[in-house]
């Protein structure tokens, strides 16, 4: 039997329910991810926050941490993070990062074949793709592999895991790793294979009730909007940056990514819930 996690859609998915308790004229304070992969997201998002927010760009899995501890009242954070505060947390827009099959930038490098796998080398990035590769295996080949760290900053070369998940910039090209890994997964392609729906790596996040929430909504989904429509412009600034040519760029954020999420999107997530918990990830 599956258990239906996701009680609870984005605020701009069902009537508002913004409370009275509103404190106007207090800065809302947001935190997003300095990945490619957010460029969209974020669009003119700063802005658009003149006079009523403030953004600070971190890693995911400190967003995560600084949402938790009172430091955020909105984060664009991993979902694993969500699904394990739903009774603090709430999803309040339609705006993330999601795939429908290959993600490019989320993956498994293996030493060794996926079934002999004893070590996962965990990247300190990321605690959604954790999960995920801890799903995959477990699900695939009843794995439960001992979880090495692997500092930002370090070469996956160096760590000595079996495997080593890599995320973001540096898992866009993993031929460079073919010396030392003989095999990658691409997450998103992976999960794709195994569910047939959508994995959803982000969202925003709000803790609390603080803040004119009908308002934030419509900046985060208007900013989203405005990247999508000027990817072009996202594109010739950051794809050099990234070591891309402007083609995988593109391919990447028009071609990979999905930055609306819906129903389809919400019932990968909480298929990915129902796995999570099943192992006791949650």
């Amino acid at each position: 039997m599956t258990t239906t996690f996701m009680t609870q859609k984005p605020q701009s998915m069902r009537p508002n329910a913004y409370s009275a308790d509103v404190q106007k004229n207090s800065l809302v304070r947001l935190g997003a991810v300095a990945y490619l992969n957010t460029k969209p997201l974020i669009y003119s998002l700063e802005d658009r926050l003149s006079g009523v927010g403030d953004l600070r760009l971190e890693l995911p899995s400190r967003l995560a941490s600084q949402l938790h501890e009172g430091q955020l009242d909105i984060g664009l954070i991993p979902v694993v993070e969500y699904l394990r505060n739903r009774s603090e947390y709430r999803l309040i827009s339609d705006a993330g990062i999601a795939c429908q099959g290959p993600v490019w930038s989320v993956r498994v490098l293996f030493r060794v074949p996926p079934e002999h796998v004893k070590t996962l080398g965990t990247d300190e990035g990321s605690r959604t793709s954790v999960a995920l590769s801890q799903v995959l295996l477990a699900t695939r080949y009843g794995l439960q592999p001992e979880l090495v760290p692997f500092p930002i900053g370090t070469k996956p070369q160096d760590c000595p895991a079996d495997a080593v998940l890599v995320i973001g910039d540096r898992a866009m090209n993993p031929e460079r790793y073919r010396s030392d890994f003989f095999l990658d997964w691409d997450l998103g392609e992976q999960w794709y294979q195994q569910t047939g729906l959508p994995f959803v790596f982000a969202m925003w996040v709000a803790r609390g009730n603080i803040f004119d929430e009908t308002r934030m909504i419509e900046i985060l989904e208007s900013s989203r909007d405005a990247g999508c429509q000027n990817v072009e412009e996202i594109i010739a600034k950051y794809a050099v940056a990234y070591g891309l040519t402007n083609q995988a760029c593109r391919e990447y954020l028009t071609k990979f990514l999905r930055f609306r999420i819906g129903s389809q999107e919400l019932g990968g997530l909480d298929e990915y819930a129902t796995q999570c918990e099943a192992l006791g990830l949650l």
